[in-house]
C-alpha cells in the first residue's frame, strides 16, 4: 500500500479562488431558464424530471445517484450532508425519492443561489438546506449528520486529510460516508481541460491505495469499494454518440464537448478511474 503523503493544513487562498472561478458563472440562472424554455418546460410547474441532465453534474448521471443511495441504504429518517453539491440535483432526487432531509454545501455562491431557486421551483425547499461554505471548514457541530454524501467533489481539494477529517467530525458515530469519485489511474498525467479543471493547478487526483489508506486513518471502515470504470466508458460513449438535448450540461459548462472527449480519453488510457464507495465510522 502506498505511503500517504502529508497534506497542507489549509487550501491556499489562490487555489480556492481558482476553483471558484472554474465553476462560477454570473449568468447561470439565466442560462438554465433559457435551456428549460427551449425544452418546452413551464417554469411555474417544474419537476426534477424536467431538469434533465443539467441536474446531475457527474458521470453516469441520475443512475450514479440512485445506485449509490441504494448501496448506502439511505432511509427517510436520515439527514444527509452533500459536500460539493453544485446545483443540488442529487439532493433534490434524494429528498424526493427517499424522503430524507438534505443539507448541501458548495464553494460557489452562483451554484448555491441557483440551487435554492431550483429547490423552490420544484417544491423541495422544505427538505433541503443550502449552505455556501468551504468543505475544509464545515460550519456544523460534531455529529450533526447520519450520512456524508459526495459526488465528484474531492478532485479539486488538495488537503484530502482535512476534507475527510471534517466529514468524520460532522458524522454521528455509526454514520456513513458515500462517494462517487474520479481518482488517478496508473498512467499520468491526465489530458486537460476536464470538467473539474481547465488546467492542472486545481486538479488533485488521489491514487486508489493512497485514498483508501487515508480514509481508514480518518476513522472510516470500508463497506463497499467498486471500480466502475468500464461501465462509465460505455455510458459516456453512448452519451457522446447521441444528440445533445437542450438541458444538457453544455448549458453551463464551458467548452463541454472538448472536456467530455478528454474525459473519455483519460478513462480509456487509464489516466483516471471511477470509484463508488461506502464507509462507516465508529
Amino acid at each position: 500500500m502506498n505511503q500517504v503523503q502529508s497534506q497542507p493544513e489549509t487550501e491556499p487562498a489562490h487555489a480556492t479562488s481558482a476553483i471558484e472561478a472554474q465553476y462560477s458563472r454570473g449568468d447561470l440562472r439565466a442560462r438554465i431558464i433559457d435551456a428549460l424554455q427551449a425544452a418546452g418546460k413551464s417554469l411555474d410547474r417544474l419537476s426534477i424530471n424536467d431538469l434533465g441532465l443539467l441536474d446531475e453534474f457527474h458521470l453516469l448521471g441520475r443512475a450514479a445517484t440512485t445506485d449509490l443511495a441504494d448501496l448506502a441504504a439511505i432511509q427517510a429518517e436520515d439527514h444527509l450532508l452533500d459536500i460539493g453539491a453544485g446545483l443540488g440535483g442529487p439532493a433534490r432526487l434524494l429528498a424526493q425519492s427517499y424522503g430524507c432531509h438534505m443539507t448541501t454545501v458548495d464553494l460557489s455562491a452562483d451554484y448555491c443561489e441557483t440551487a435554492e431557486w431550483l429547490n423552490s421551483a420544484t417544491g423541495l425547499s422544505e427538505r433541503i438546506t443550502v449552505v455556501h461554505a468551504d468543505a475544509l471548514r464545515l460550519p456544523f457541530p460534531d455529529g450533526s449528520f447520519d450520512v456524508v454524501w459526495s459526488q465528484h467533489a474531492q478532485m479539486n481539494i488538495a488537503d484530502k486529510r482535512r476534507l475527510y477529517g471534517e466529514a468524520r467530525r460532522v458524522l454521528r458515530d455509526g454514520g456513513r460516508l458515500a462517494v462517487w469519485d474520479i481518482i488517478a489511474g496508473p498512467v499520468q498525467p491526465i489530458h486537460f481541460p476536464v470538467p473539474w479543471a481547465d488546467t492542472p493547478n486545481i486538479s488533485f487526483l488521489a491514487q486508489r491505495d493512497e485514498l483508501r489508506q487515508l480514509l481508514q486513518e480518518s476513522g472510516f471502515e470500508v463497506v463497499a469499494w467498486n471500480d466502475l470504470t468500464s461501465q462509465t466508458i460505455e455510458s459516456l460513449r453512448a452519451q457522446m454518440a447521441g444528440p445533445a438535448g437542450p438541458t444538457g450540461l453544455q448549458t453551463y459548462v464551458p467548452n463541454f464537448p472538448t472536456k467530455t472527449a478528454n474525459l473519455l480519453l483519460n478513462l480509456k488510457e487509464q489516466r483516471i478511474r471511477m470509484l463508488q464507495a461506502v464507509f462507516t465510522c465508529e
